[in-house]
């Protein structure tokens, strides 16, 4: 029976697939002050126009953080969790000794596939 349930779990994992996506780049953006002359006549004399515009610059230094595409430890610390309790709670005794962390290495291959949306 618990064979079942472990075939269970492999068939329907791709169902559970959750296609996230993180985003490949950042933008950063600085506000700069300008003026601008608008020139005049005798009559309508010139005067200056002040705005701020936001322009972008390269992110970089310490304050840019650094998107890593091939991480996912998080998928693979939850993946674990849930297959190590799946196994367990699906084994015998005799059969614990094997069953969680089998089911712990499945779970986390899975979490990390699951989260990086392959």
């Amino acid at each position: 029976m618990k064979f079942f349930y472990l075939a269970c779990l492999f068939c329907f994992s791709p169902i559970l697939k959750v296609n996230a996506t993180t985003p490949k780049s950042v933008t950063c953006t600085r506000t700069e002050y300008r003026e601008e002359y608008i020139p005049g006549t005798k009559s309508n004399p010139g005067y200056v126009k002040s705005y701020e515009v936001d322009v972008e610059i390269p992110c970089g230094g310490a304050k840019a953080e650094k998107i890593k595409d091939e991480e996912c430890t998080d998928g693979k610390i939850a993946g674990a969790l849930l297959g190590g309790g799946v196994g367990g709670a699906i084994s015998r005794k005799e059969g614990r000794w094997w069953a969680v962390p089998l089911g712990a290495v499945t779970g986390a291959a899975i979490g990390c596939q699951v989260e990086k949306g392959n």
